[in-house]
């Protein structure tokens, strides 16, 4: 009997002369193509360090996959890392990245005792042949990133290009910062961090900053953030927050293509797990958002598909992948009948492997 929910395993630990893969971003190119974007981490599972940004893609829909490639590296041995991809309507990918330095780590860099060449600077790399060579590397951190702001990260997952509505044809890429400390604080305080959004009008030419959400009251304070376009170019963004606002989660939208919210983000308690990363996905036909993430309340485990049929009001669970620990995901469209789920996962710790899972979207949507 064929598995109901096909699952791969594109990365495992300690292989392709890697210590760990981790934050996973994944879209399906205009030929069908999956690419299953990673940080291949040299040394350790640490977050800094020699890391490179790797890819596998698969031609099957997510089920078999292809080489290791090496997407992006820092050149001095430093860190290469949260891919935030996004494929263009003329079938090119754009892959939005960040790099530092091999000595800095997050830390260093919030308390600002790292120098700005080894800091965390944002670079677009691009591929016209369905992800198989790419572009050399082009830094835009002056454009979208302010002098005073220290840490700084693409999403972590995909990006999205608008496809409706007054900006269709718009880049979004979701991005968090910290701000610098005031009176005895270090900038290690959760209370500095802060969201934003990169914008692009000309296919990844130029770009520019769109909403910024950093105020530093200790009530929401915006960190990693994953964002989808709603009907009619509504655009909604969903954040992890570490901070006194219910829960873990906050979310808000925008109705002018991510140049600025409706409201700042606000809590959303509905979305009960650990502070980690998720990933949103907007799903036509039938009609329905998704959000994965785990949902264990206080560890990274249970990864878990939850639906929204209002928006993002309210939230219900659509699919349990497993009790497992797990950590980061993302979500892709992979045809009109299946959604994939690529997801940090493994039997004793969320960083084992990353996992892809083939989901069926008739599954996912409301019950009739």
């Amino acid at each position: 009997m064929a598995d109901r929910y096909p699952t791969s395993v594109p990365y495992k630990q300690l292989t392709d002369g890697y210590h760990t893969f981790r934050i996973p971003a994944t879209v399906v190119t205009k030929a069908g193509t999956v690419l299953a974007f990673a940080e291949g981490r040299r040394g350790s599972a640490s977050d800094s360090g020699h890391i490179d940004l790797v890819l596998k893609r698969s031609s099957d829909g997510g089920q078999t996959w292809g080489a290791l490639q090496v997407v992006a590296t820092e050149p001095r041995r430093g860190t290469a890392g949260n891919p935030a991809p996004v494929v263009l309507d003329d079938g090119r990918i754009v892959l939005v990245f960040v790099r530092q330095g091999p000595s800095a780590t997050e830390d260093k860099i919030r308390r600002g005792q790292v120098a700005a060449a080894d800091g965390r600077r944002v670079f677009v790399q691009v591929s016209a042949d369905d992800g198989v060579t790419w572009s050399a590397p082009r830094e835009i951190t002056d454009s979208v990133k302010r002098s005073g702001w220290r840490w700084y990260a693409t999403t972590p997952g995909h990006a999205f290009a608008l496809r409706q509505g007054a900006h269709a044809g718009r880049l979004v890429v979701p991005a968090n910062h910290s701000l610098p400390p005031s009176g005895q604080d270090n900038g290690t305080e959760g209370k500095y961090n802060g969201g934003h959004s990169l914008l692009s009008d000309d296919g990844g030419q130029t770009w520019r900053i769109g909403y910024v959400d950093d105020n530093p009251d200790g009530y929401v304070n915006v960190n990693e953030t994953t964002g989808t376009e709603l009907p009619g170019g509504r655009v909604y963004f969903n954040t992890r927050t570490e901070s006194t606002a219910p829960g873990t989660r906050a979310d808000a939208y925008s109705a002018d293509g991510g140049q600025t919210l409706e409201h700042p983000f606000r809590p959303q308690a509905g979305l009960v797990g650990p502070v980690v990363e998720g990933s949103v996905l907007w799903c036509e036909s039938p009609e329905v958002l998704l959000f994965s993430g785990p949902a264990a309340p206080d560890a990274r485990a249970l990864m878990t598909v939850r639906a929204s049929d209002d928006h993002g009001v309210t939230w219900r669970v659509a699919h349990t992948v497993s009790g497992l620990p797990a950590a980061y995901s993302d979500l892709v469209r992979i045809d009109a009948d299946t959604v994939g789920l690529l997801f940090e996962t493994g039997n004793l710790g969320p960083y084992e492997s990353i996992a892809f899972r083939r989901l069926p979207i008739a599954e996912l949507a409301a019950p009739k």
